[in-house]
């Protein structure tokens, strides 16, 4: 369940609310006691894998020019 706090609270426990929300808790900044901002922990990051697509082959026709049609719906004049 997430907890609510007023943006007075937040502001001056703003380094305890971030401590928890990274531990896991979802944090409900209100404004007014109206729900305005939530802080919660970052997903963490995906890490890049170098040469995942290789050997991967595009598609001839990503160079060619585009049909007449396409051209102008691209550019809105469809």
């Amino acid at each position: 369940m997430a907890r609510q706090v007023d943006i007075h609270e937040a502001k001056t426990q703003f380094s305890l609310l971030i401590d928890r929300a990274h531990a896991g808790e979802e944090i409900i900044v209100a404004k007014d006691g109206t729900p305005w901002a939530r802080l919660v922990p970052l997903a963490p990051a995906t890490p890049r894998q170098p040469g995942l697509l290789r050997g991967l082959r595009v598609d001839r026709a990503f160079d060619e020019p585009l049909a007449t049609d396409e051209l102008d719906a691209w550019q809105g004049e469809r």
